[in-house]
């Protein structure tokens, strides 16, 4: 089954700000990415959805959200004014600057704790520790198929349990159901 995501880029924008403002304000792409990703997996684990709206893809250093990727690129290349408010970016060093505060209203408080915990557990990781980290059984499988990684497989890697996977596959088959009808 295939991921299906009606990327909520409010969710994805005010979580990427609030890893910014834990970590002084600006972090590189991977450092970021890294973090959301493990948030995601963690809040998959516990309440069995994702919270950032975006999709992961397997890519050389690891897991990438897709649409925040598209987004900081074309923050940086001066494409892309509606989303200067939220950042500046630098491109040729891949650095992320958050240009105003994270709006806690749009995150809710699981988002915030599964944020807090990847954080803490990842800020003083480096680049090939947070690549090691991430390139799990979930990367590998993409890597192999199609380079989107699987809900399912995120949550399996991260330790939940056959309830909650079950649980998750039940959530996917009805968001592609509710897609399907809907944009058709």
């Amino acid at each position: 089954m295939k991921n299906y995501s009606l990327a909520d880029q409010e969710m994805t924008i005010h979580s990427a700000l609030y890893i910014l403002k834990a970590l002084g304000g600006k972090c590189d792409f991977h450092k970021l990415f890294k973090i959301l990703y493990f948030a995601d997996q963690k809040h998959l684990v516990k309440y069995g959805t994702p919270f950032s709206g975006d999709i992961y893809v397997a890519m050389k250093h690891g897991p990438v959200p897709s649409d925040l990727y598209d987004i900081f690129k074309c923050v940086g290349n001066g494409n892309e004014e509606k989303y200067k408010n939220f950042f500046t970016v630098s491109p040729n060093v891949a650095i992320v600057l958050a240009s105003q505060e994270p709006d806690l209203d749009v995150l809710s408080e699981s988002n915030i704790e599964c944020l807090d915990e990847s954080i803490e557990e990842n800020k003083r990781l480096g680049f090939s520790a947070l690549t090691e980290k991430s390139h799990g059984k979930a990367w590998e499988s993409a890597k192999e198929q199609t380079d989107v990684i699987e809900f399912l497989d995120i949550a399996s890697e991260g330790g939940a349990d056959q309830e909650m996977l079950k649980y998750i596959e039940l959530k996917l088959e009805n968001q592609n159901v509710f897609a399907h009808a809907v944009f058709q």
